[in-house]
């Protein structure tokens, strides 16, 4: 079986046309750019999206049933995305899904119920030079990717990252202002493999970037489940003589 991929995005600045740049760098939306580039890299892959406005904002039993890996991207509209649609994503990735929260998705209900920290940092949006440095790179995330990843303009993270130590720090970002980001982070969760990475702002064209793209496509490869039935990890009640 293929792997199913669903991008989600909010879709909000889309809507409203803010900025006034992101028609012109993302036509189809950020998800559409996100999308295509998956699509390229991974093209035996079945790659959807889904946005804020859907209908259970795409995220229904049966979407989430048939998705292997989610992408999110969320900014503004953090707290209109139901809660029974955030717990329903939870279930699923505590069962295996794999999950890739991106940029500003960090405050996203989901990022925060996962990690259970407030996930908050240092910001500034002045359109600064990023560098992507590879620090672990022997993992599957790292394959292929430049060292630094040269991003021309992006907006600023900073620490403090209030996130848990996460089981692999795979990238850091530093600054033209002299900040420094852990930008490429892995956890898990249940079952679930979850990837936070920090570049792809809506003033920029950010998910334009081929190198981006690739760092998306080997993300959604490690992210992905192993075959079998998922299931989220309960309490049993063996006997004792079940080995016999």
């Amino acid at each position: 079986m293929s792997l199913r991929v669903l991008v989600w995005n909010e879709g909000v600045h889309e809507a409203n046309g803010s900025p006034a740049n992101i028609a012109e760098y993302y036509p189809e939306g950020m998800h559409g750019a996100i999308a295509a580039g998956l699509r390229r890299l991974l093209p035996d892959a079945q790659v959807t999206t889904a946005t804020l406005a859907d209908p259970e904002h795409g995220l229904s039993e049966e979407v989430l049933a048939g998705t292997d890996v989610i992408l999110w991207w969320g900014h503004v509209a953090h707290d209109q995305v139901d809660d029974a649609v955030v717990e329903r994503v939870k279930e699923h990735v505590l069962a295996g899904t794999g999950l890739l929260v991106l940029h500003s998705g960090h405050f996203s209900k989901i990022f925060r119920s996962l990690l259970g920290t407030t996930c908050s940092l240092a910001w500034r949006n002045e359109g600064e030079q990023e560098l992507v440095w590879t620090v672990k790179p022997s993992h599957p995330i790292a394959a292929g990717i430049p060292h630094p990843l040269v991003i021309p303009r992006q907006e600023m993270y900073g620490e403090l990252f209030d996130i848990p130590d996460p089981d692999d720090l795979v990238f850091i970002s530093s600054f033209a202002g002299g900040e420094v980001f852990r930008s490429g982070v892995t956890f898990t969760r249940g079952k679930g493999r979850i990837f936070y990475f920090s570049p792809g702002d809506q003033e920029y064209p950010v998910y334009q970037q081929a190198e981006i793209q690739q760092v998306l496509a080997n993300g959604v490869r490690w992210a992905a489940p192993a075959p079998g039935d998922r299931q989220v990890p309960g309490v049993t009640n063996p006997p004792r003589q079940w080995l016999l």
